[in-house]
């Protein structure tokens, strides 16, 4: 097992790894929209923060030697279920092999979050 560590991804915010990868396939930690840059969520609207944190998503799975046309699946978090198609707007535009997919309203996420997306992949 190999863990993956990217600048170009959020830090991890408590005691996990960014990405582990086990045999050929890649298993990331959630996505939320910080800005790795900044260390900051910079915009506060469903669209933005799903563009956000697909790409730190195509980012983690860059480093880990993947990409996002080899996603197997997803897991995808969402503050409000009635962001749920503006959500897929841009979810649609990234993942466009069509990964097989989770998607959940909870109550909270990290920092505030709407939206958080975790993935497996094949490296």
């Amino acid at each position: 097992m190999k863990t993956v560590s990217t600048d170009r991804a959020p830090a991890a915010i408590g005691p996990y790894s960014q990405a582990k990868i086990c045999g050929n396939l890649v298993f990331t930690s959630g996505q939320i929209p910080v800005n790795p840059a900044t260390g900051n969520i910079e915009t506060f609207d469903i669209l933005g923060q799903t563009e956000q944190v697909c790409k730190n998503m195509k980012a983690l799975l860059e480093a880990a030697g993947s990409s996002m046309d080899k996603v197997i699946k997803t897991v995808c978090f969402l503050a409000d279920i009635a962001d749920f198609s503006d959500f897929n707007e841009v979810y649609g535009s990234y993942f466009t092999s069509c990964p097989a997919r989770s998607c959940v309203a909870v109550k909270d996420i990290p920092k505030g979050c709407l939206v958080e997306i975790e993935a497996i992949a094949e490296i």
